[in-house]
Parts: C-alpha cells; structure tokens; sequence
C-alpha cells in the first residue's frame, strides 16, 4: 500500500472539504440544520441530538481532562484501536476515493484532525481553530451508542445508530488525560472494550466527585427496541429519559441538572442544556429497531422447537413475556418497573448496591446476536453460558437436545 507524504495527506483531506462546502450542505449538515427529510423537529431534531449534541460536555472534556490537548496526537490507527468508529457517509467521494487507493497515512495525528473538522468520528465533535489546531473537544450519545457497519474498512462504514460499540475502551481512553493521577488511570485502564462504570465518579460542572470504588464497569447496551420498554438501564432507576438525564449531565459532563435523593446526586447547572432535549432524544431512541438476525445465522426448525422450550420447561416466559420478552413495565404505574432481587436472578448483587433500586430488571431479548456478552457485567461470554446459568439456578433439568434449541430460539429474536 502506497502512503503519500503528510503534507499532501492534509492537502487532499483539505481539498476534499473544501469541495463539499462549495457542492452544498452534505445531508448531515442539514440534518444538523434541522432540514432534513422536509420537516423540522420530531426524529431530526432527536436524530440530530443523538448524533451531534455533546450538551456542552467540553465542559469535561476540554478543560478539565484536556483530552483535546492527548487527541491532537493520536493518529486514525491507534483511535480506531481504541474503538472509535470513522462515519463514512461523512466524507466526501474526494477523500473515501483516496482511502480506497491507500493514499491516506492512517498514522499521521493531523488526519485525525481532518475527519473531526469534517464530524465523521462517530461520538466525537471537534472544534478546530483558524490555525487548524484542535481547541475543543465533546462527546455525545453516539460515542457509546452507536456503531458502524464495516462496510468500507474494520471500524469505518455506515452508522449503525442504537447498537453498542462493544470495541470502544472508554477506560483506556479516558486513562490518557493528563489530568488524572496514576491510580485512577491504572483503575480506568482494567475495564477493557465495551464496559464502562457510570457509578464510578460524577460530573458536577467543576469537578469529578467520587460516587463508589472500587470500580464495577459494566456492559454497555444497545439503545434500540426501548418501545414499549420503558426502563432501559439493568437495575431499573427510572425512565428512559431518566437516564439520558442521569448520563448527560453525570457522566458525559453535559451543562445541566440532576437530582435522585436515592443515590444522594444533585447537580445545578445554568442554562441546562440537557433537560429541553430529552423529548427529542427519547423520541429518536424509540425508532430504533432492533436489527433482525442475518440470513442463515440460526436453524429455524431447531428454533421452532427452542420456542416451545421457551415457554414451558425452561420457564423463560414466567420474566421474559409480552412483546418486548421482559416483565419490566409490569409494575403498578408506568413510573414503577417491576423487579428481582440479585439472589432470584443468580446475579452478583455489588453493582445493583450501587445503584437508586438495588434490584435487576429482566433485560428485554433483542437482536441478542448483536451484543455478547450477556449479563450486565458480561460474566456470560456467549448465549450457550446464558442458558446454562439459569439451568442451574433454577435446576431446570434441560437435555442437551433442549439447551440446544433454546440457543437457537434465541439467537432468532
């Protein structure tokens, strides 16, 4: 693969940008205008919000973590290393052209400069100044929440939005802040790909303020197939707003406010950008649909079989009922979920502890090929280990032939 020098690398990234601005505004640029499909508001406005609003999150990251100050030097390799995922549909033809024909050096740290100025790291908004320097840095929903489809290259395709990026290494990421000592680093750098701990720390707009430690990360989910769900987080604090909220404000370091008395956590922050956007958010969040499982990644007669199996000896349905596959929203109102204590489920009760419940929700069974491993802490590697988990809990008895069908049933769903 030939690679062209650095100054023809920012030539051709700057060319390429140059032009899309005199073709016209790209269908990003107008989503983020609000213009999009012909209409205003409603899932452009959520679209928009999920995709692009860091709610004044630089707050965090720029000028207390000064993680623009550690992204000016890292090049496109080690981002996408980290898990980091590249918009192709952001870039213009110029630039996917001259990625195609090896002509981009992924190692130079200014091509990663270039693809922020052009929004197409997905969950990463830069602000490059006159003199082509990064000055700020935000993240938004999309960081954790989203993903691509490979379709161009391992980590840059087509946005896939609601599906968990199970690569992203936040606690490595993070851990690269000059600003944090070295036992946080250390205790950041143990949470690998795809986890994170939203009980670890807070953001209060000035600073970090400890919530627990020692650190439990856990699995981060998809945000697809809420409707209907109501509760989206493992242990069922709130609404799904609830914790948009939650996240925001604490955790993305959005400008702000908070408050749960159960977790004793209050944050005052004026303007709030966070809480007029929770609607639109919401309404974009509930239009994902779960993906459908690719042509021939299960049996269907075997499947067939595993939904009977489902129902009636595995006893699945007794938790896992209704259209979405949980009893969650089976509370007395719509603002109570429904419940298990850690010991009826067999999970370790440490993280539910932590949280303003104290108990798990029965996860909603959606795309489950999607997003291993299973269990908030991902202590189930694969669906065999799911179903083999509450075969001994619940002393079940499946045959071999049985657990066998079930995994296939579910890997339908």
């Amino acid at each position: 693969m030939r690679l062209i020098g650095a100054a023809s690398i920012v030539f051709v990234l700057m060319m390429a940008f140059a032009i899309s601005q005199v073709a016209g505004a790209s269908s990003r640029q107008l989503e983020a205008s609000g213009i999009a499909s012909g209409r205003e508001g409603g899932l452009t406005d959520g679209k928009n919000i999920f995709r692009f609003d860091t709610f004044g999150d630089e707050q965090l990251w720029t000028d207390v973590l000064r993680m623009h100050d550690v992204i000016s030097g890292i090049d496109p390799v080690t981002a996408l290393g980290v898990g980091l995922k590249v918009d192709v549909e952001a870039l213009p033809p110029s630039l996917v052209e001259a990625l195609g024909r090896g002509q981009v050096d992924l190692t130079d740290p200014r091509v990663t400069i270039e693809l922020l100025r052009l929004d197409a790291v997905v969950g990463v908004k830069g602000t490059i100044n006159a003199t082509g320097h990064l000055a700020k840095v935000g993240v938004t929903c999309a960081l954790c929440h989203s993903s691509v489809d490979n379709s161009f290259a391992p980590g840059i395709g087509k946005r896939l939005d609601g599906s968990a990026n199970r690569d992203l290494n936040v606690g490595a990421i993070v851990a690269l802040s000059p600003a944090l000592d070295e036992a946080t680093k250390a205790e950041f750098r143990t949470w690998g790909p795809g986890k994170y701990d939203p009980r670890h720390h807070a953001f209060n707009g000035m600073n970090i303020v400890p919530l627990n430690s020692p650190s439990l990360p856990i699995v981060i989910p998809p945000v697809y197939g809420l409707r209907g769900v109501g509760f989206e987080t493992y242990t069922g604090d709130g609404p799904i707003s609830y914790w948009n909220s939650y996240v925001g404000v604490g955790q993305m370091g959005g400008r702000g406010s908070f408050s749960d008395p159960r977790i004793a956590l209050f944050i005052t922050q004026t303007p709030d950008l966070v809480t007029p956007k929770l609607a639109a958010l919401l309404e974009y969040q509930l239009h994902l649909r779960a993906p459908q499982p690719p042509a021939g990644s299960f049996n269907p007669e075997a499947a067939a079989r595993g939904k009977d199996v489902f129902g009636t000896q595995a006893r699945c349905s007794t938790c896992h009922r209704g259209p979405n596959l949980t009893d969650v929203s089976s509370g007395p109102n719509d603002t109570t979920p429904f419940l298990h204590s850690p010991a009826e489920v067999g999970m370790n009760p440490a993280y539910a502890a932590r949280s303003a419940t104290r108990q798990y929700r029965t996860t909603p069974l959606r795309g489950l090929l999607e997003h291993p491993p299973y269990f908030h802490d991902g202590s189930a590697p694969d669906l065999p280990s799911v179903v083999n988990h509450y075969d001994r809990l619940f002393e079940l008895g499946l045959t071999p032939g049985q657990k066998a069908d079930l995994i296939e049933y579910l890997k339908s769903l």
